[in-house]
């Protein structure tokens, strides 16, 4: 499917929150599912797993645990979802990456510490290509590794620094329709984008806090109309751009307790007491969001990661033609319609 030639760009409300502390403890990445399932995953300190979660704000049970067995995690990063929705995770303390069915019975698992072809030191963001293997950050080795689906080598790209091409402890990863590989350079804090054969097209960022800038950014994800989502971690916030790339918009947080909230507050008078007596305003906001996921639909799903929870919004766009859209200007300034 083409992209559109432009897009009127009608808004981006928030919709609701999914979670709350005790079940989505530290979110940290989020796999999509079918019929509506999501996949959440969650570390802190001496516990991790995958939470099974849907939008009506369902907990639907759990995969893994904390631990260094098979099947289990020391302190994993990122999680990946394929169309039959085998989870794979990237366990940067165990320098390994472990496949689930979908039921949480485990698949596989390879990987080994080291800086030789096909050795892991803290694997991070992964990312399925256009054939279906898996491209791994590889962070502490400062480069992108290819593996097929049961671990094989097959290349590399990237190396040590801060110049075009160069990385310095990369985080996330996303692969576009196109084939395209956006890269979150975490110390370098832009983000890099880099063709199939791992070739640098460009890069954009730079440390701040300004609209544009990032600070220290973990996670990135890529829409169908080419619009490039940013996980702005040290900043707070998600940050949009398109695909030229020009910034666009960014994201604060607008939460309201979830539904699973409500119902336990109902119960707790407590916390109810503290609520009440609370300045709420900082409660809206995201907190050190480490990943960002967008659904085929334009939904985006944030892992409020410090606040324990899952913030969601709603693109509103319409595609437009050449017709209905003037040639770029030299000083453009929008108009309140």
């Amino acid at each position: 499917m083409a992209r559109p030639y432009g897009l009127l760009r009608a808004g981006f409300p928030y919709v609701m929150s999914l979670g709350m502390r005790r079940i989505t403890n530290f979110p940290i990445d989020i796999a999509l599912g079918n019929e509506d399932r999501m996949y959440v995953l969650c570390r802190q300190e001496n516990a991790a797993l995958i939470r099974i979660y849907n939008y009506d704000d369902l907990d639907l049970g759990a995969i893994g645990s904390w631990g260094t067995d098979e099947g289990q995690f020391q302190w994993p990063v990122a999680l990946i979802a394929d169309a039959d929705e085998n989870l794979f995770v990237s366990d940067e303390a165990l320098h390994r990456i472990t496949q689930f069915s979908k039921d949480g019975e485990v698949l596989g698992t390879w990987g080994e510490r080291g800086s030789g072809d096909g050795q892991l030191d803290r694997p991070a963001g992964m990312s399925f290509d256009l054939d279906g293997n898996i491209l791994i950050v590889d962070s502490m080795n400062h480069r992108v590794q290819k593996f097929t689906r049961d671990g094989k080598f097959l290349s590399k790209f990237g190396s040590h620094g801060s110049g075009d091409g160069e990385l310095e402890s990369p985080w996330g990863i996303t692969v576009d329709e196109l084939g395209d590989i956006y890269v979150a350079d975490w110390g370098n804090d832009r983000i890099q984008k880099f063709n199939s054969d791992g070739e640098l097209i460009f890069a954009f960022g730079s440390t701040g806090d300004g609209d544009g800038q990032f600070n220290r950014p973990t996670g990135v994800a890529v829409d169908l109309d080419g619009d490039i989502y940013v996980a702005d971690w040290g900043n707070d916030r998600v940050q949009l751009f398109n695909e030229e790339p020009r910034f666009v918009q960014k994201f604060l947080g607008e939460a309201t307790l979830s539904k699973i909230s409500r119902e336990y507050m109902l119960t707790n008078a407590t916390p109810n007491r503290l609520r009440d007596m609370a300045n709420l305003e900082p409660q809206r906001a995201l907190r050190r969001p480490k990943s960002v996921v967008i659904t085929g639909d334009g939904r985006m799903l944030v892992t409020d990661t410090d606040s324990y929870r899952l913030q969601v919004y709603q693109k509103e766009v319409i595609p437009l033609l050449p017709t209905q859209l003037a040639p770029p200007m030299r000083s453009p300034t929008l108009h309140q319609e």
